[in-house]
């Protein structure tokens, strides 16, 4: 669909992500996906931010609109305006509250622009539904993750699962979907209460996100059907739209020459040619690993004899002393930054040891690599039951105490590295995660699910907003 032709009114779309790379990344996606259609597109963030903005959409028609970040905001270190530049993981909600001294600032560009069909911005930027309403313009609330957890999560509060003496680990059923079995772990210690800093935030979050016209997921009908669709029949407010994977729209890589390449693509290249599969390693920008369990890690990657690539964190502790030359042969650790779907496309990464963030789970799917998962924070855990019991395409890593958040020993790791690189689950994993992969490729295509839900999106706010009606 090309509005680019339109003499008398064109869609003009405002994207404004949170200011967090897993947030940030697939906005750009979509980004790249309106301008595709023609559609003018202006991209919200802040100066820190700016440049990697700027890079991702480098060459294209898009408009980037700088806001300033609040300085000595209580809680937030100086500079600081990404939760990837945060010190710990700690300072996110004083970090994200912080956030609404950009309102101002906002509706201050908001009254430059002309004829804006629509804002969508992200949940956690609450404040912007109010200054949706305030401007008359249609907003859509993005998340970032899929519909599994984002209906979970509501059926577990609205019930009241989460209150009572039962252990952390003991399993629950959702009666809406008795086959799903759940445990208290599963989700973060604050989503039982019913006070506190952390209690206000989501509950501002999800006030916002119900005054929406609706919500746009990064994923695909052929995974989400049965979840999103009882959220839009249930709950309805908003109405949840597929239009994912978002990832898909990058454009392949071109292909480098030799000396072009960096040098963990080139060990890459050195394994595929050997005939070795390896197994791809990274727990995010975010979760904090203990020196205990980073130590676990190591020696399980170690004996466990497995080719691996792991992309491990500057801040994080230093692994043991002689750990990178005893593995040299068939380990490599890399520690700058790396273009992740280039790695999982690579054809030598047959496994992903992942802490199974959703951009993460769909780039893997995407490249057909099956998922060892390893869950760390925020929504990753009902990510993983996603990953292992709904889609099939990944196994899970093996506790100590059988807890979803319990410690992993080097033996539990080794166990399941080995059976995801060479067993007979690995095998099955590795099988239905082709098939997931070919379905996700299908739904972005031209006449798609995504594809088809995307410009229903847009017809429908150029529509009705040119009219000055609501939408969706």
């Amino acid at each position: 669909m090309d509005y680019s032709s339109s003499t008398s009114y064109r869609p003009h779309m405002i994207l404004f992500p949170f200011m967090s790379k897993g947030h940030t990344v697939p906005m750009l996606h979509l980004a790249s996906l309106l301008l595709h259609r023609r559609i003018p597109v202006t991209f919200f963030t802040t100066p820190a931010n700016r440049p990697f903005i700027s890079q991702h959409l480098a060459g294209s028609e898009a408009s980037i609109v700088e806001l300033p970040f609040p300085e000595q905001v209580a809680g937030v270190p100086a500079g600081v305006e990404s939760t990837d530049m945060m010190p710990s993981m700690s300072l996110f909600y004083p970090f994200a509250q912080a956030t609404k001294l950009l309102q101002p600032h906002f509706e201050r560009e908001l009254e430059n622009l002309q004829s804006v069909t629509c804002m969508i911005s992200d949940g956690f930027l609450w404040w912007t539904q109010y200054s949706a309403l305030k401007f008359g313009i249609p907003r859509l609330v993005f998340y970032g993750f899929g519909s599994y957890p984002m209906t979970l999560s509501r059926l577990v509060y609205v019930n009241g699962l989460l209150i009572g003496p039962e252990s952390d680990d003991e399993p629950f059923s959702v009666p809406e979907f008795p086959w799903i079995r759940l445990t208290k772990n599963d989700f973060k210690a604050s989503f039982g209460e019913t006070s506190g800093a952390q209690i206000d935030f989501l509950m501002k979050a999800a006030k916002s996100t119900s005054e929406s016209n609706g919500l746009v997921i990064n994923s695909f009908c052929e995974i989400d059907s049965v979840f999103l669709d009882y959220w839009n029949r249930e709950f309805k407010d908003p109405r949840g739209w597929c239009i994912g994977p978002l990832c898909l729209v990058e454009p392949p890589r071109v292909e480098l020459q030799p000396h072009e390449k960096p040098a963990w693509v080139q060990w890459l290249d050195l394994k595929l040619a050997q005939g070795n599969p390896v197994l791809y390693v990274a727990f995010g920008s975010q979760a904090d690993i203990s020196a205990e369990q980073l130590q676990e890690i190591t020696t399980g990657l170690e004996e466990s004899k497995t080719n691996f690539l792991w992309v491990k964190r500057q801040k994080e502790s230093e692994i043991g002393d002689g750990f990178e030359e005893r593995v040299k042969d068939r380990g490599i650790v890399v520690k700058e930054w790396v273009d992740q779907r280039q790695i999982l496309s690579h054809r030598s990464v047959q496994g992903f040891l992942s802490h199974c963030g959703w951009n993460s789970v769909l780039e893997s799917i995407c490249a057909a690599v099956p998922i060892l998962a390893w869950p760390m924070m925020a929504e990753q855990h009902l990510n993983a039951r996603n990953v292992v019991e709904e889609m099939k395409v990944g196994l899970r890593v093996e506790t100590t105490d059988g807890s979803v958040r319990g410690f992993v020993k080097k033996e539990g790791l080794e166990k399941m590295v080995k059976e995801l690189m060479e067993g007979d689950m690995g095998k099955q994993v590795r099988k239905k995660v082709k098939e997931v992969a070919e379905a996700a490729k299908t739904a972005m295509e031209e006449g798609g699910s995504s594809w088809q839900t995307l410009n229903l999106i847009v017809g429908e706010t150029f529509k009705k907003t040119s009219a000055g009606n609501d939408v969706v």
